[in-house]
C-alpha cells in the first residue's frame, strides 16, 4: 500500500487524523483523512481498483452515514479496511479490525485509535522499515 484515505465521522474524525498520521510517519504511506460528509464531496473520485480505504465505524450517531458510505466504496472496488463494532459491517471489510461491543460513543476514539496504529506497525513491518526509527521524524519541533 503506498496511498490510502482514512475516514472517521462525529467523535472519531479526530481518530481518522491521528490514524492517518500514524500510517504516514510509520510506513511513508500518503495517507489523507476525511470526515465521511467531506469524502464524497470530491475526493471519492479517487476510488476506483482496489484504493484502500479505511474507516472508523463504530456504533454511535455517525453509523448509519459510515454504513452508506461503505456500500458506496464497495461499489466502487475500494479495499476496505474497517474498524468497527457493527459485525454486518465488518464482514464487508477486505481487513476487518473489530472493536468491544458497547463502548459509549464517546469513549470510541480511545478505543478506535488501536486497530490504526496496530495497522501501521504491521505494515511498516511489510515494507521492512523499523517502527522504532521512523525516517525524518523529531519527538521534539522548535519554531522560531
Amino acid at each position: 500500500m503506498d496511498r490510502c484515505a482514512v475516514i472517521g465521522r462525529g467523535y472519531n474524525y479526530a481518530t481518522a487524523f491521528e490514524i492517518a498520521l500514524k500510517i504516514k510517519e510509520l510506513t511513508r504511506t500518503v495517507a489523507e483523512p476525511y470526515s465521511s460528509a467531506d469524502f464524497r464531496h470530491g475526493p471519492i473520485a479517487m476510488v476506483r481498483d482496489g484504493f484502500p480505504v479505511l474507516a472508523i465505524a463504530p456504533g454511535g450517531a455517525a453509523a448509519g452515514d459510515l454504513q452508506i458510505l461503505v456500500a458506496d466504496l464497495q461499489k466502487l472496488d475500494s479495499e476496505l479496511l474497517l474498524v468497527s463494532d457493527d459485525p454486518g459491517l465488518l464482514a464487508k471489510a477486505h481487513l476487518a479490525m473489530p472493536l468491544p461491543p458497547g463502548l459509549p460513543e464517546w469513549l470510541t476514539p480511545l478505543v478506535a485509535v488501536l486497530p490504526g496504529q496496530l495497522f501501521s506497525l504491521a505494515l511498516a513491518q511489510a515494507k521492512g522499515l523499523d517502527p522504532d526509527r521512523p525516517l525524518g521524524l523529531k519527538k521534539v519541533t522548535e519554531t522560531l
